[in-house]
């Protein structure tokens, strides 16, 4: 905190640090960090000598033991309650209690700093859209080693777009979405007014249509709940859903149209073991049960394909119970602008690294680092420190290539003036990997706690009798990817976030992930001109 105009103190409570700056370790954080071995030490472990991870899956107490310490490591690097905000630099009760805020990890750089770093750097920031084009945007394929397809990119856009919904009106430091976290809005809609619109009010479910003996989403018309349509859409295949843009995008429009399935699904087997139970009931328990399995399937499946582990991760809330551990979380502002993974958008579908933005959502990537620089994120190192990862020395570290790395330097001047957005998108990758250390390192506990904090997974809730008695437990305690397409979809297709063939062609890569497979699903929605408006 600052002491005068030209002075300043560091308070080092609880930090494991002491000194003027806090910088020096005490004995015990230096042994701690001398003994810790390297995030990218553990991941070499983590996705590598499968023959002992396969045992050690095998072995509950000790696959145990690691899942509760893979949580409790990541969630205790985000702060709970939340500490700053885009306004407040400073601990304050706006900072806490303003749910329309994101949160922040860092506070913003002083408006009184000599540059837009803080310290470090040229007087100014180089050109955002300069940044795009020399650095982000794709002129050629980047092979993605995990083989990720459309089915993992849809599945993160559309599960995300529940917390993450910028309130541009206000700014980029402010959210629409104040449930700060997994509550299905994107099912169900953001308000009551939306949510009422969409429900059926008979037996807890959602209002539908057939198709050709299928079940899908209710029109605009029968609902009258606003949704956003380019204008060449026929009015009967303007579907509403609980989010407004998910008709612009049909993979979007899929994953909406298998969780309605799923929704009343549920309330059918809820209303056999429950025929006393009103329409009221019924919903709730059921989005509860939505909320579990989503909750079950982002982290055996989506974050376990992301991680590259051959540690099978799990989903088992009572591994928290007997820690020191806070049931409430907020979205963060960085964790926001950290998940723009528009380089999964395919023209072609391999990704990895810089240089690979698709020319079409070039306006989103220089969108993101505009609204980073209006928030005035700290640097991409001041980053790496706060979430305790060492601060990279120079751009070649950064890139892990000469070309780039000095172009950088150029235009930042300065290693801890690189931009947080640009940074991430350019480190280079992990052997293996979709992403660099940085990514991952700070997207995790961001990703973790959001899960792991959710109402249901407290051991007030966590227990059979919220969600129907135990054949509800047991839809969310069996709950995967594959057994969501089964249940909902003709033919029960095999379902998986990555490509089927170990060596595609660039061909096969767009046929078989992105038209194929999302036509077994539901073909209405596979529009013409759905390149166009991708």
């Amino acid at each position: 905190m600052t002491t005068g105009f030209d002075q300043y103190e560091c308070d080092c409570t609880r930090t494991g640090y002491y000194g003027e700056n806090c910088t020096t370790p005490e004995f015990f954080t230096w042994l701690r960090l001398t003994l810790k071995p390297s995030p990218n030490t553990v991941h070499y472990i983590l996705t590598h000598f499968e023959a002992a991870w396969s045992i050690i899956n095998n072995i509950p107490f000790l696959r145990d033991a690691i899942m509760r310490y893979v949580l409790m490591s990541r969630s205790h690097l985000i702060d709970s309650p939340p500490t700053y905000n885009s306004d407040y630099s400073y601990k304050s009760w706006e900072a806490y209690s303003n749910l329309s805020y994101y949160t922040r990890s860092l506070p913003p750089v002083g408006l009184d700093c000599p540059t837009p770093m803080g310290v470090k750097g040229k007087k100014e920031l180089p050109d955002s859209k300069l940044i795009v084009e020399k650095f982000l945007l794709r002129k050629k394929f980047i092979p993605d080693p995990q083989g990720t397809n459309v089915m993992f990119t849809f599945f993160a856009q559309h599960f995300t777009h529940q917390f993450f919904k910028t309130d541009h009106k206000k700014g980029p430091g402010f959210t629409k979405a104040l449930g700060h976290g997994v509550d299905l809005n994107h099912i169900y809609g953001e308000t009551l007014e939306r949510q009422l619109k969409l429900r059926l009010l008979k037996d807890g479910k959602l209002k539908y249509q057939m198709i050709d003996g299928e079940m899908y989403p209710p029109t605009v018309k029968d609902t009258q709940a606003d949704m956003i349509y380019p204008p060449h859409v026929p009015e009967h295949l303007q579907f509403s859903v609980g989010q407004e843009v998910f008709g612009l995008v049909p993979g979007l429009m899929m994953y909406a149209t298998i969780w309605l399935r799923e929704h009343n699904r549920v309330c059918d087997i809820l209303k056999q073991e429950h025929p006393e139970w009103d329409d009221e009931q019924l919903f709730q328990t059921s989005r509860l049960i939505l909320i579990g399995e989503t909750i079950k399937i982002v982290i055996e499946d989506y974050v376990q394909h992301l991680s590259g582990y051959h540690f099978k991760l799990k989903f088992d809330p009572e591994l928290l119970f007997s820690q020191r551990f806070q049931y409430q979380n907020r979205i963060a502002a960085e964790f926001n602008t950290l998940y723009h993974w528009h380089p999964l958008l395919p023209d072609t579908f391999q990704i990895a690294g810089g240089k690979n933005f698709p020319a079409a959502v070039q306006k989103v990537a220089k969108a993101s680092i505009d609204q980073s620089r209006q928030m005035r994120y700290q640097s991409l190192n001041e980053y790496r420190k706060r979430f305790m990862l060492k601060p990279f020395k120079s751009f070649e570290e950064l890139t892990g290539e000469k070309e780039m790395a000095a172009e950088l330097e150029e235009l930042y001047g300065d290693i801890d003036a690189m931009e947080l957005y640009p940074g991430l998108l350019v480190e280079k990758p992990r052997p293996g990997a979709i992403f660099g250390e940085t990514m991952v390192e700070i997207g995790a506990p961001f990703s973790l706690k959001g899960l792991m904090g959710n109402a249901i997974c407290s051991p007030e809730y966590w227990k059979p009798s919220t969600f129907g008695g135990k054949v509800g437990f047991e839809i969310i305690n069996t709950a995967s990817l594959q057994k969501l397409i089964c249940n909902n979809v003709k033919g029960c297709p095999f379902t998986a976030f990555h490509i089927l063939n170990p060596e595609p062609t660039e061909a096969t890569i767009n046929v078989s992930t992105s038209k194929t497979a999302m036509e077994d699903i539901n073909p209405t929605l596979l529009l013409k001109e759905r390149s166009a408006e991708l």
